[in-house]
């Protein structure tokens, strides 16, 4: 922790070293899905993550997300968890509902299970889009479920002190 005009700062931690880190990835659009998990499990083990402390659960599409994710906060085994996957517009209103409605699951399975939470389910206008986008999103993804899964430790911590002083 440092201090910026006197006042105290938590500092972004990307050690992923001890974290247990749950991955749920979308079936559909597959090879813009396998492109995410990879960039993104690079990145965790390059952040100290190590492999026996990841566990992926594949599902169907989108949707599925966040009942997934559910399971898994449930469990409380993990530290964070991150959400994977593309949805490619068509020419249907589906596209609009299930961005939507995916984005919205996720944000409600980590506040009510006080998880963070990385969203790395695309949405792009075609596939060359999803494909140009896949690697940097797939790393962020990492990087966003270490560093908040060491805030919310940090913070859980300052908490714990606060009200047992």
């Amino acid at each position: 922790m440092s201090y910026y005009d006197n006042i105290l700062e938590i500092d972004s931690d990307l050690n992923g070293n001890g974290l247990c880190i749950g991955i749920v990835m979308s079936r559909f659009n597959i090879d813009t899905s396998e492109g995410l998990l990879g960039a993104c499990t690079t990145e965790l083990a390059k952040l100290g993550v190590q492999e026996a402390d990841i566990v992926l659960v594949t599902v169907p599409g989108a949707l599925e997300i966040p009942l997934a994710l559910q399971k898994l906060a449930i469990s409380d085994r993990y530290d964070a968890l991150i959400a994977l996957g593309a949805v490619i517009h068509g020419e249907t209103y589906h596209f609009d509902v299930v961005a939507n409605e995916s984005a919205r699951g996720l944000i409600a399975v980590g506040l009510e299970y006080d998880i963070p939470i990385a969203n790395g389910i695309l949405t792009t206008d075609n596939e060359d889009q999803a494909t140009a986008r896949m690697t940097e999103k797939g790393a962020e993804t990492a990087r966003v479920a270490v560093e908040m899964a060491n805030l919310a430790l940090t913070l859980g911590e300052m908490d714990q002190s606060t009200t047992s002083s």
